[in-house]
């Protein structure tokens, strides 16, 4: 009797800005044993993990999984594929060596983008992967996609609690060049905290202080996840997640196309302004993520709308270490 299948966190349809291309994209969240450090304050996708199951058996549930997005998603057509698990994919307690080789055999021929802490990101994982999905198509058939968040060592620890630093994060970034593995870096705009200026200023030093030495760079507006830290605060009325006029800035300002898809957005719990222009400038961010044509921002920045007084009053009055201004 078939072994059953098991279905992924999520598996979807899109797609990316990949250079000068837009290249159809699946993007797939796979349920494991857990993340390792399962300590980061915004963070709820390491609480959907597995319990009390053994080694064996967890690796035997993601090869299920990918079982189940072979057996209901074509993968003809698609270029690019998207991987996340509840923590890293390079982790192998969480994929081990074995189960890697047995999903990038079925993923040959696509680049590969795969979400990992630094730690993990070493010469003889990322190498046994590429000969497992490398058919030659692609110049650079791997990225690892780490959650840097920011480049700003004490945010990072005391809003984030990520665990690593900046120079962690090169020196893992070296070991993947040295291995022929492009770098994707994730930043994290305002996490808990900030101000929405301190928020605003993060996201622009950290671009600058990247941009010249990774391949892709994904800005994630901070949208409150259920069962986190971040939750509480929000609850307290002690955290409000950035305003999209803010979002707008940071990809204004930036010397290179910014990857953005601001989830959530227009809801209280996501990126917002004030509902009556949240919708136009979400949908004006994921064009330009797409199109690369900063014309679109200018225009969405443009809008006419009170709130934009509120959110420049904001800005210069909303004090360190105080409750938020607004909600």
């Amino acid at each position: 009797m078939p072994e059953s299948i098991e279905k992924p966190l999520a598996c979807w349809k899109g797609s990316d800005r990949y250079g000068d291309r837009i290249l159809d994209t699946l993007t797939i969240i796979f349920r494991t044993g857990g993340c390792e450090w399962n300590r980061c304050r915004m963070c709820s996708y390491r609480h959907e993990r597995y319990y009390d199951r053994s080694p064996g058996e967890l690796q035997g549930l993601v090869r299920r999984q990918m079982q189940w997005v072979n057996e209901n998603h074509s993968l003809d057509g698609i270029d690019m594929i998207k991987i996340f698990t509840s923590g890293s994919f390079f982790d192998p307690k969480e994929v081990d060596p074995e189960t890697r080789e047995y999903i990038g055999k079925m993923l040959a021929g696509k680049i590969v983008v795969v979400e990992t802490r630094p730690e993990y990101i070493q010469e003889p994982a990322l190498s046994g992967f590429i000969r497992s999905i490398d058919t030659g198509q692609w110049k650079t058939p791997l990225y690892v996609a780490v959650g840097l968040e920011t480049t700003d060592d004490a945010i990072r620890e005391k809003s984030i609690n990520k665990g690593f630093s900046t120079e962690d994060f090169w020196n893992a970034a070296d070991t993947a060049r040295e291995a022929g593995v492009g770098i994707k870096a994730y930043l994290l705009m305002k996490p808990l905290f900030l101000t929405e200026d301190e928020a605003l200023i993060d996201m622009e030093n950290s671009i600058a202080d990247i941009y010249r030495r990774v391949d892709m760079i994904s800005m994630n507006p901070c949208t409150v996840q259920k069962n986190t830290e971040l939750e509480r605060y929000w609850k307290q009325g002690a955290y409000r997640p950035p305003y999209l006029w803010s979002v707008l800035s940071v990809l204004l300002s930036s010397p290179v196309h910014i990857l953005c898809d601001p989830v959530g957005g227009g809801h209280q719990r996501g990126p917002h302004n004030c509902r009556k222009c949240d919708r136009d400038i979400v949908s004006a961010i994921r064009e330009y993520s797409l199109s690369a044509d900063t014309k679109i921002l200018q225009e969405a920045m443009d809008t006419t709308c009170e709130c934009k007084k509120e959110w420049e009053f904001v800005l210069q009055h909303e004090m360190p270490y105080s409750m938020p201004l607004t909600r």
